[in-house]
């Protein structure tokens, strides 16, 4: 399994320490199918090119902007390319990603993708969320597996899940608490916290207002569990966000 840190470019000194292969998420579209990038570090070179679909306009030329990612590719020794689109799938920016996993497949690169996308190309890796707050995660990690046509065709995006369920929670939904809201729990409540196997996550349960709530969450631990699952099953490759896990960078990678 190959690990990446996804990086913006001022976080490449800070990260860069902790380990070698980077996602460089510093690219984006502009107008008239232009390839934007924003300042990078002179000596950036090899790791993945991450294009974002934020603010995207239009890609009226989907094969010219599919030509300019593979030549920064080639300037920069990049070995593939990360799309990180959020928005709901357009029609243009599905029809540039079944044009790079063309040039991707000549040039055999490797061609990362979320699901959304995953059927426009046969020559992609699609990119699954470990942030699984029901069921099983080796489970759900064998059912995209056997979905997309095997281990060698998925990737990991590595994320820290913190939710809060009210219980009972007939609907399964639970709210995101952000890091300084459960580090209050922890420190509030003193709870015992135990380790869900079929999650690969952490949990306790507290009393906040007269209401019994389900505290779900992960940690450096955690992470590393869900990883050795992947390795084990044969998944491609995992993505790490520098900016949701620099504080546990020393517990996740050996300081280079």
């Amino acid at each position: 399994m190959r690990l990446y840190l996804t990086v913006r470019p001022e976080d490449v000194r800070e990260a860069a320490p902790y380990h070698r292969e980077l996602a460089h998420a510093a690219y984006h579209i502009g107008e008239e199918s232009a390839l934007l990038r924003r300042n990078l570090l002179v000596q950036t070179s090899g790791g993945l090119l991450v294009l974002s679909d934020r603010g995207a306009p239009p890609v009226e030329d989907p094969e010219g902007l599919a030509g300019a990612l593979l030549r920064e590719c080639g300037r920069r020794s990049y070995s593939g390319i990360v799309l990180d689109f959020e928005m709901p799938p357009r029609r243009d920016l599905s029809d540039l990603a079944a044009a790079l996993g063309r040039s991707c497949a000549a040039g055999h690169r490797p061609l990362y993708l979320p699901e959304a996308y995953a059927k426009l190309t046969a020559h992609r890796i699609v990119i699954i969320n470990t942030a699984v707050s029901g069921g099983s995660f080796e489970e759900h990690l064998r059912e995209v597996i056997s979905l997309y046509g095997g281990s060698q065709h998925i990737a990991l995006d590595v994320q820290l899940l913190r939710m809060c369920f009210s219980l009972p929670a007939p609907t399964g939904l639970g709210e995101p608490l952000t890091p300084e809201k459960l580090d209050t729990l922890l420190h509030a409540q003193g709870p015992a916290v135990f380790f869900s196997r079929d999650l690969c996550a952490r949990y306790f349960t507290c009393t906040r207002s007269g209401q019994a709530q389900f505290i779900l969450f992960d940690d450096a631990g955690t992470l590393r569990q869900k990883l050795r699952l992947g390795q084990q099953l044969g998944v491609a490759a995992a993505f790490f966000q520098w900016p949701e896990i620099s504080n546990i960078a020393p517990e996740l990678f050996a300081r280079s």
